[in-house]
C-alpha cells in the first residue's frame, strides 16, 4: 500500500514539474480608429475647374465659387481626394480696376470638400497659382488674383494722341501749331486714359486654379473612395 501511495506522489510530481511555463499576453492590436485615419498634409496642391465664371466688374464679395477638381491627390500610394471631386468656397475680397491707379482683384477662399457620396470635409485653401487667367498674377499668400499693371498701356494712349495733335497743329499753323496740337493731344490722351478703368480680373467657366491646402485636413479612410476619379454608383 505505501509502495502504491510513492508511485502516486511521484507521478503527481512528475506531472507539475512538466506543465508549460504560462505564456505572456500578445500585444494588443492596432486601434481600428487610427487604422481608418487619413490626412490631407498643410501644403498639398490641389488642380480645380471653375464651374462657372467670376470677375471682378460681375461678382460681390459672399458670391459662391464652385469648383471640381481635375486630377487625383495621392499621398503616400493612397488617393486623397480623387479627380471629379468637388470644391466649395467664397469670394473673400472684390476690387475693379481704378480710373487712375488700382489694379482689379479677386480673393477667394476655399472651404469644403465634397465627395460624390456625401463625405464632407471642411478645408482651409487659398489659391496658389492662375496658370489659366491671363494677365494676373497671384499676388499674396492669401491668394489675392490682381491684374497685371496699365501704366504702360496708358503712357502709349496719351503719347499717341499728343503726337498726332502734334502734327495736325504743324499741318495747321507751323511750328507754334504743332506745339499747341500735342498739348491739346497729350489732354485729350489724358482724359482718354483716365476715363477707362484698369482690366478687370476674369475668369470663365472651366478656367483651371491651383489651390492649396493651408492646414492638415483629417479624413475618414473608410468613406474615401481609392479610385483616382470620383463617380457616383447608379441605383
Amino acid at each position: 500500500m505505501r509502495l502504491i501511495l510513492g508511485v502516486l506522489v511521484l507521478t503527481a510530481f512528475a506531472a507539475g514539474q512538466s506543465s508549460p511555463a504560462t505564456k505572456p499576453d500578445a500585444a494588443p492590436a492596432a486601434s481600428p480608429t487610427a487604422a481608418s485615419a487619413l490626412t490631407i498634409p498643410a501644403g498639398t496642391k490641389v488642380p480645380v475647374e471653375l464651374k462657372h465664371a467670376v470677375s471682378s466688374k460681375g461678382t460681390h464679395e459672399g458670391d459662391g465659387v464652385y469648383a471640381e477638381t481635375t486630377f487625383p491627390v495621392v499621398v503616400d500610394g493612397r488617393v486623397l481626394i480623387p479627380a471629379g471631386t468637388y470644391v466649395q468656397g467664397r469670394i473673400s475680397h472684390i476690387q475693379r480696376g481704378g480710373h487712375v491707379k488700382g489694379r482689379a482683384e479677386v480673393l477667394m477662399h476655399f472651404t469644403t470638400l465634397i465627395y460624390p457620396s456625401g463625405y464632407t470635409v471642411l478645408l482651409p485653401g487659398a489659391v496658389e497659382n492662375a496658370p489659366g487667367v491671363d494677365k494676373t498674377s497671384v499676388k499674396d499668400q492669401e491668394g489675392t488674383i490682381r491684374s497685371d499693371s496699365q501704366a504702360g498701356e496708358k503712357a502709349a494712349t496719351v503719347g499717341t494722341t499728343a503726337g498726332t495733335g502734334a502734327v495736325v497743329g504743324g499741318l495747321s499753323n507751323g511750328g507754334k501749331g504743332a506745339l499747341v496740337g500735342a498739348g491739346v493731344g497729350g489732354a485729350i490722351g489724358t482724359a482718354i486714359a483716365m476715363f477707362h478703368r484698369g482690366n478687370d480680373v476674369k475668369l470663365d467657366a472651366g478656367t483651371t486654379l491651383e489651390i492649396v491646402i493651408q492646414r492638415d485636413v483629417p479624413l475618414d479612410a473608410s468613406r474615401v473612395p481609392t479610385t483616382t476619379r470620383a463617380s457616383t454608383s447608379t441605383p
